[in-house]
């Protein structure tokens, strides 16, 4: 057989190779695994057991301030090398510590990809025991923020995908913006001034001594959108922020109870913290606030939950506020509903 026909096949054949590759991860549904708020650490058990799981532990598991219970950004999961091997490579957030006296130089190596879709892997590689830990001691905040951004990132996307056209188009039309929404979302108020939003109810089995569980707690999510005229920059201080939400949420988000509304916790653990943030496109600046709610309005009503804005100008120079929430039981695990509200809130776009 001539050369060049040898090597026109063996192209063709690493050619059909590489994209089976790629398609078979979408054809076969290798897509991530593992919940939201999850990190798998693989490393061997010596590494784990040592000075090193302090670190991944202070470092990994930050909290969404300031909610009250707390509310971790990541749970971290340890598996050893040969057990991750055998049926944990498609996990959603991946961390692989390993010692290599081969190695030229020590490194943080991240993968996209690797093994499922959307799956983020980060790989400490090290000569010896003590680089790994000195890399740990330093690096690991830089690592929890890669991790913390896909998390969103992820969802995002995922987001994207699903259809909301309605709901999007009358977003668009009122408020002048754009976003993601999960799907089965439903407008259940709408004003000019003021639309809620949906998300489908979340579910979580309660789990036994034995093993058995039903689905009974729920969590119930959704969106707060209002606008109003804008006149200054001190409007974005957080006290005006808060008066503003306060006003709005009063005559605009009743509870079933006649003469009961959301309203803002003031509790010093629980204070309402403001931080400047981007949009996922780093187009739009604006001010994130996040905190807790309650019922208001008649007596010691006082149940609620979490809240997380995100406050910008739209192109008719309004004040434009996307306000998350979260309503669940205190020992349902908020992590992922936030998350949720995160990724919608950084999807949005003029």
């Amino acid at each position: 057989m001539p050369k060049t026909v040898f090597f026109f096949h063996l192209f063709i054949l690493l050619f059909f190779y590489s994209c089976t590759e790629k398609l078979s991860k979408k054809q076969f549904g290798l897509s991530a695994t593992g919940k939201v708020g999850e990190i798998m650490v693989v490393c061997d058990q010596a590494i784990w057991e040592s000075e090193i799981k302090k670190e991944l532990d202070s470092q990994l598991t930050q909290f969404i301030l300031p909610y009250f219970p707390d509310v971790a950004t990541f749970e971290i999961k340890q598996r050893t090398t040969q057990e991750f091997k055998k049926g944990h490579k498609q996990w959603r957030n991946l961390l692989i510590l390993s010692i290599d006296p081969k190695c030229d130089e020590s490194e943080i190596i991240k993968e996209v990809d690797t093994y499922a879709e959307s799956q983020l892997l980060i790989k400490i590689v090290a000569k010896n025991y003590n680089e790994l830990l000195d890399i740990c001691k330093h690096n690991l905040n830089k690592v929890h923020q890669l991790f913390d951004d896909m998390e969103w990132k992820r969802l995002a996307l995922r987001y994207k995908e699903e259809t909301n056209n309605q709901i999007l188009s009358s977003i668009k039309k009122n408020f002048g913006f754009a976003l993601v929404l999960p799907n089965g979302s439903k407008i259940v108020s709408k004003r000019d001034n003021f639309f809620r939003i949906e998300f489908p109810l979340d579910s979580k089995p309660i789990e036994f001594d034995r093993g058995f569980g039903q689905s009974a707690s729920f969590t119930q999510s959704g969106l707060l959108i209002y606008q109003y005229p804008f006149s200054d920059s001190t409007q974005f201080e957080l006290k005006n922020l808060l008066q503003a939400r306060d006003t709005m949420l009063k005559y605009n988000v009743p509870h079933d109870v006649k003469g009961v509304y959301m309203g803002t916790q003031y509790h010093p653990l629980v204070y309402p913290e403001i931080n400047t943030m981007w949009n996922m496109q780093s187009s739009l600046l604006g001010k994130e606030m996040r905190g807790m709610f309650q019922f208001l309005g008649k007596g010691d009503f006082k149940t609620g939950g979490a809240f997380w804005s995100f406050h910008f100008l739209n192109k008719n120079n309004k004040m434009v506020c996307v306000s998350g929430y979260v309503d669940a039981p205190p020992t349902v695990s908020w992590t992922y509903p936030l998350r949720k509200v995160q990724a919608v809130l950084k999807s949005i776009s003029l």
